[in-house]
C-alpha cells in the first residue's frame, strides 16, 4: 500500500510530520523537535502560557532561545538571540501550534504555518508551501488545517490593526509577555 507521505516523497515535494515538542517543568528540559534534550535556564508559568529561556546549543547561527507557548491562542512566540555576524532578521517569530498544557509537562505540534514579525514594520506569513504539502499528504485533518488558517489570518490581522507591534496587539488580549534578555 502506498501511503500519501511516500507519494509526496515520489514527487519529491518536501515533507515531514508535525514537529512535536515536550517541556518538562519537573526536570527542566525542552525535547526539541529532532528529540534532542536540552537543558532549560528558566521556566516561568503565567495564566495565560509558559515562560521557557535556554541555549542554542551547536546552531550556526542562534544563541539564545526564549518562548511563550500560549494555548488560548495557539501560538508559540519566540524571540531569538543571534551569534555575532548574524544580522536579526526578525523581531519575533510565531509558531501555529497545537499547545497541550499540564502541570509537569507541556506538549506543542507544530502546525506548519509561521509568521515573521519586525516590531513596527511588518510580519511575513512563512511555510505555506510545506503547510499545503502537508494538507496535501494528509498529515492534518481539515478542522486542523482550517483552526490553523484561521489562527494565522487572526494573528496577522491583529498585528495590522495595531501597526505590527507584537506586545500591544497581545495587551488587548489580556497577555503581557516578558522576557529575560540575555545578552
Amino acid at each position: 500500500m502506498t501511503t500519501q507521505r511516500e507519494i509526496a516523497a515520489d514527487l519529491g515535494l518536501p515533507i515531514h510530520p508535525p514537529k512535536v515538542e515536550i517541556f518538562d517543568l519537573t526536570d527542566r528540559t525542552n525535547t526539541d523537535a529532532k528529540q534532542r534534550v536540552r537543558r532549560v535556564d528558566e521556566y516561568r508559568t503565567e495564566p495565560f502560557g509558559l515562560y521557557m529561556a535556554r541555549p542554542m546549543i551547536d546552531h550556526p547561527e542562534l544563541d539564545y532561545l526564549e518562548s511563550w507557548l500560549l494555548p488560548d491562542l495557539d501560538l508559540r512566540i519566540s524571540d531569538y538571540r543571534r551569534r555575532p555576524g548574524h544580522d536579526r532578521e526578525q523581531d519575533f517569530y510565531v509558531d501555529i501550534a497545537r499547545i497541550e498544557p499540564g502541570e509537569h509537562r507541556w506538549r506543542t505540534v507544530d502546525l506548519y504555518l509561521d509568521i515573521a514579525v519586525r516590531q513596527r514594520q511588518d510580519a511575513r506569513v512563512l511555510d505555506s508551501d510545506e503547510f499545503v504539502t502537508a494538507l496535501r499528504a494528509e498529515l492534518l485533518d481539515d478542522e486542523t488545517a482550517r483552526r490553523a488558517m484561521d489562527t494565522t489570518h487572526r494573528v496577522v490581522d491583529g498585528l495590522a490593526r495595531h501597526e505590527y507591534d507584537l506586545p500591544a496587539w497581545l495587551h488587548t488580549l489580556g497577555v503581557e509577555l516578558s522576557w529575560r534578555r540575555t545578552g
